[in-house]
């Protein structure tokens, strides 16, 4: 004899929420045909271990696609509307069947389950915000490296810009930021896959980025004679911090890249075998680190200049 369990329902918008009261269910057949939800399984019920049974046909269509889980204790079946939207009754006819009744575990009335949408969609922003984050710091590289390919060779013409008097700056300190960063950019960063998810890259280009938001509008005021008094500061003395971790930054990603040009043997110089094993691309990086330490020291005392000469000027005239 074929008997029916004790259903109970919740709705939310966009789904319908079935639970059954069938104790170690097997043998589940659940299945939508129009809007009708057929049930069919072997479990202990309110009648004992029996087969259970029951027909819902809804209230407004639904999706044919249906998931379930079985618990010990029960049958979790959820159903998807057609439409968006709060039913009155889950069940085609006025008076509803004898066998269902509203699952209180999960009922919230519609003012609530809004409630309940708007506090999901906020989580889910904070997520996508926690990944973002983690995505801006590990994929740094994929999302902005041709634009800083494109922006670092347009730098070059800093150069001639102090070569040629364009801008009021000493042609050798531009010149050894600029070969300095392009070096990073396309020999350290553009030549190792490997380093392309390191966390330093968005340091170095976060920090590169950093400088230039104060240096290059202070020059476009430059050239219509206008001047800010507090960019004018800030384009002399955010260097002071941002200098010097900058060239942290590069000092470590050319330290990350030493092991992997002895790897992979790129850029090593090749020798005739008389002379023993290739030259490894390394070695010239430990030059290079030197060089950095160098280069550090004279743009820091340049800027530090020109920032004297900047402010200093001013406090004489004053007195």
């Amino acid at each position: 004899m074929t008997l029916t369990p004790l259903v109970y329902w919740a709705q939310r918008h966009e789904e319908i929420y079935l639970r059954v009261e069938l104790t170690d269910a097997q043998n589940i057949n659940v299945h939508v045909h129009g809007k009708v939800l057929h049930f069919r399984a072997q479990g202990h019920g309110a009648k004992g271990q029996n087969e259970y049974e029951f027909n819902l046909e809804f209230l407004l269509p639904v999706k044919p696609e249906v998931t379930f889980r079985s618990t010990q204790r029960q049958v979790n079946i959820t159903v998807w509307k057609e439409e968006r939207g709060w039913w009155e009754r889950p069940s085609a006819h006025e008076r509803k069947p004898v066998y269902l009744a509203p699952d209180f575990d999960r009922w919230l009335d519609e003012s609530d389950a809004e409630k309940e949408i708007q506090e999901n969609e906020i989580k889910r922003n904070k997520l996508r915000a926690s990944r973002h984050k983690e995505d801006s710091l590990y994929n740094t590289f994929h999302t902005i490296s041709d634009v800083m390919f494109f922006c670092q060779i347009l730098a070059a013409v800093e150069v001639l810009n102090a070569a040629f008097g364009v801008v009021r700056t000493a042609v050798i300190p531009t010149l050894i930021q600029v070969v300095g960063r392009n070096f990073i950019l396309f020999i350290i960063f553009g030549s190792l896959e490997e380093i392309h998810n390191q966390p330093v890259v968005f340091f170095v280009f976060y920090l590169w980025s950093a400088i230039e938001i104060f240096r290059y509008p202070f020059y476009m005021l430059g050239c219509f004679n206008t001047e800010w008094k507090i960019l004018t500061w800030l384009r002399y003395t955010v260097w002071i911090p941002l200098y010097p971790l900058g060239v942290i930054a590069e000092a470590v990603a050319v330290i990350q890249s030493i092991s992997i040009f002895d790897k992979t043997k790129l850029f090593s110089i090749p020798l005739p075998k008389a002379f023993g094993p290739a030259v490894s691309f390394s070695y010239f990086l430990y030059v290079y680190l030197i060089l950095m330490c160098l280069g550090l020291f004279f743009n820091l005392n340049h800027l530090y200049m020109q920032r004297k000469r900047r402010f200093g000027t001013k406090k004489r005239k004053a007195n």
